[in-house]
């Protein structure tokens, strides 16, 4: 139910009015049911929840769009909170018609919610009927947002090109990797061989010479 429970009786007259003025158009390419004043004839499934839109159209036994009615009195947050938002997530064309003055106000109150018409529409009643302008036009938020793309995966790392030579690819030369050098071992200093001790050799006596005689 809106959160408008009391709307003045000349708004409620004009909204109903409204209604059944914007079935006939819709008729023409839809099957276009009504939910005017405390009527609640064709409900409709979103999530969790059960909501009555103004106009609810189909194609073929297939939802195809919702429509809402505002006021001047219902261009407010709680009823953006509690109907546009959640008709937008409907993964079909929400449009919404609002009263000519009304149309700032809505747009505020679509960024301030997160709400997502997909046309808004301004109204200003005549002698015949309603004079309507489409003032904002929206082609993406028929559709729910897109799923989150998964994370990029790396690319694979392609093989070095073959190597031609003489017209003959021959495969690229593989690098080998370095190996590790082994420290080699240090090798115990030997002990050096000490000089031989020199004896000095006993000096020669001299043999005694016989005198020469005179």
């Amino acid at each position: 139910m809106s959160p408008i429970f009391v709307r003045p009786v000349r708004e409620q007259l004009e909204h109903d009015r409204l209604i059944r003025f914007l079935q006939a158009r819709y008729k023409r390419k839809f099957e276009a049911a009504i939910n005017p004043g405390e009527d609640r004839t064709t409900p409709v499934k979103i999530g969790l929840g059960t909501f009555f839109p103004d106009l609810v159209l189909t194609a073929g036994k297939k939802l195809a769009g919702l429509v809402e009615v505002e006021t001047g009195e219902s261009v407010n947050n709680l009823e953006a909170m509690a109907q546009w938002v959640h008709f937008s997530r409907a993964r079909v064309p929400f449009h919404l018609y609002v009263p000519v003055p009304g149309y700032d106000a809505a747009r505020r109150l679509c960024a301030s919610t997160g709400a997502r018409p997909a046309e808004i529409w301004t109204y200003r009643p005549t002698m015949e009927g309603f004079d309507l302008v489409r003032i904002f036009h929206d082609a993406s938020a028929a559709s729910a947002p897109p799923a989150p793309k998964p994370p990029a995966k790396a690319p694979p790392v392609k093989a070095a090109p073959a190597v031609k030579n003489n017209g003959v690819a021959k495969p690229a030369p593989k690098t080998e990797k370095p190996k590790a050098e082994k420290p080699k071992p240090e090798k115990a200093a030997k002990p050096k061989a000490k000089a031989p001790v020199k004896t000095a050799k006993p000096a020669k006596k001299a043999a005694a010479k016989p005198a020469r005689k005179r």
